[in-house]
């Protein structure tokens, strides 16, 4: 209804030329417009050119709700050969930023797209913009995503004289938590939905952040990277083959029992041991942040895929104690966001008392939780789920107790004709990682993204996802089973080629 509204307030009622939509009437919006040829977009401000094949239609503006709003927001339309659909895009962290790179794929391929910054300039970590600005913490909450969805599907109608066929939203992390409010709030603005790694339960994963920071800032516990291989090691001696193939991947880490007592020095310290701080620490990191009285508050991180980028070192041990991405994330939050005090730092948060500070403040605002996804189900919605085992930044058994919560909620039969999750052994946080890791997630069309449009376009719910990666020169691939099954080897085949496995249930 909302749409329909908005359609029949637009200056032109039929297919109109790129630069007349600078005229176009949106509630809240000021717009301009502007062909692009095709070649190269370099974005305002400058920066490095991208490569664009074809030209398309930009329109770009401002949707001001309120009187403290700005959401910034780009429209890109394919000027010919547009495949009739359109994609709405996330953003990582804090936002703060439109992702042109991806706007520039997307139109490359014939897809109709929209980004925004959710309302606010700044690093993805940064969240000084959010302090004492409580509707801009409500745009970047839900409110910046779904209104872009609402104004491009608006201007998607002007230009072409119809609306879209179909629209998707494909994003990861904070993007997968966007994706979820998406489902949960306003399930009539995207028919397929892909959320990856989701930050939904925000207020307790950024509450996990200063859970490790505390833990890495004892005294003696904080733990250099040149450690993390012994930490790798000793994890996948003791679980890599619990699935039948040693591969230097842990495919279920909850089979996985490491205490990483194991690795205490029994003499001088090294880098193939860890003095009982550091064991200390690291056990915190693997338990998740719990209360005083032992209750958990988030899940903790999970053995496997511990060194190198996107692994432990930028999420948990950082450059130094209180110097990782966590630690940042988890600072800026409650600084800014929860307590409005820009000297508040991860050693005060006190873990009986804030989270519950920061749930009554923000939960209703911030987090994606809701498992009652009837609505979304009712119209026909459909919803893929990833996260990668050895996700260093999200805890990847909250994506498995949201899929759950949703199953008890809406039921089994019910949950499995519209809603699939895919767990990723070997995983990093949304892309990377040791074990087979691409399958398709960044790619318009492909994958997982071409997956969740055959089911929404022709009901077919995929049986596996192929995942990919490149190793010493060779491509390993690897079935992604849906939850709760898992790729079993048949005994046979090269264990480096997804046809060698099959997609079977796992007593759990």
């Amino acid at each position: 209804m909302k749409l329909a509204l908005m359609l029949a307030a637009c200056t032109a009622a039929h297919a109109a030329t790129c630069e007349s939509l600078k005229t176009i009437a949106l509630k809240d919006t000021t717009v301009a417009a502007e062909t692009v040829s095709a070649g190269s977009f370099t974005p305002p401000g400058g920066g490095r050119g991208m490569p664009v094949s074809a030209a398309f239609c930009r329109v770009f503006g401002s949707i001001r709700p309120t009187p403290d709003s700005d959401i910034q927001f780009e429209v890109w339309m394919p000027a010919s050969a547009w495949n009739g659909k359109f994609q709405g895009l996330g953003n990582g962290g804090f936002a703060g930023s439109i992702d042109y790179r991806s706007l520039a794929m997307l139109v490359s391929s014939g897809y109709a797209a929209a980004a925004t910054d959710t309302g606010h300039r700044g690093g993805v970590t940064d969240a000084k913009w959010a302090l004492h600005h409580p509707e801009k913490t409500i745009d970047f909450g839900y409110r910046a995503i779904h209104e872009t969805a609402v104004k491009a599907k608006a201007i998607l109608a002007a230009f072409y004289g119809d609306a879209p066929r179909r629209a998707y939203f494909s994003s990861c992390s904070n993007g997968g938590r966007q994706a979820l409010m998406e489902a949960q709030r306003y399930p009539e603005d995207y028919d397929g939905i892909v959320a990856g790694a989701p930050a939904n339960y925000w207020t307790h994963l950024l509450t996990a952040g200063a859970w490790e920071t505390q833990a890495m800032s004892q005294p003696g516990a904080w733990t250099p990277r040149t450690k993390l291989p012994a930490i790798e090691a000793a994890t996948l001696a003791a679980c890599d083959a619990l699935d039948g193939v040693k591969d230097g991947v842990i495919d279920d880490p909850t089979r996985c029992h490491f205490d990483p007592a194991a690795l205490l020095c029994k003499g001088e310290e090294s880098d193939e041991c860890l003095t009982a701080p550091q064991v200390a620490a690291i056990g915190k990191v693997l338990s998740g942040p719990k209360t005083s009285a032992g209750q958990s508050i988030f899940p903790g991180k999970e053995p496997g895929g511990i060194p190198g980028a996107n692994g432990w070192q930028d999420w948990i041990t950082g450059t130094a104690a209180g110097f990782s991405l966590g630690a940042a994330f988890s600072n800026n939050f409650f600084s800014n966001m929860v307590f409005e005090n820009p000297q508040w730092n991860n050693a005060l948060l006190d873990f009986d008392r804030d989270p519950g500070v920061a749930d009554k403040k923000l939960a209703a605002i911030l987090n994606a939780v809701d498992p009652d996804l009837s609505r979304f189900q009712k119209r026909g919605g459909k919803l893929i789920l990833y996260h990668g085992w050895s996700d260093a930044g999200i805890a990847p058994r909250n994506t498995v107790d949201y899929y759950n919560a949703v199953l008890k909620k809406m039921g089994a039969g019910t949950s499995a004709s519209f809603v699939q999750l895919y767990m990723v052994p070997g995983m990093d946080h949304c892309s990377g990682g040791p074990g087979p890791n691409d399958f398709g997630q960044s790619s318009p069309g492909e994958g997982v993204n071409l997956a969740i449009e055959a089911w929404v376009e022709q009901g077919k719910a995929p049986a596996q996802l192929t995942a990919s990666n490149k190793q010493g020169g060779k491509t390993i691939t690897r079935p992604l089973c849906p939850y709760p099954q898992v790729a079993q080897w048949d005994r046979k085949g090269s264990t480096d080629e997804a046809a060698s496995f099959v997609c079977r249930a796992q007593a759990r």
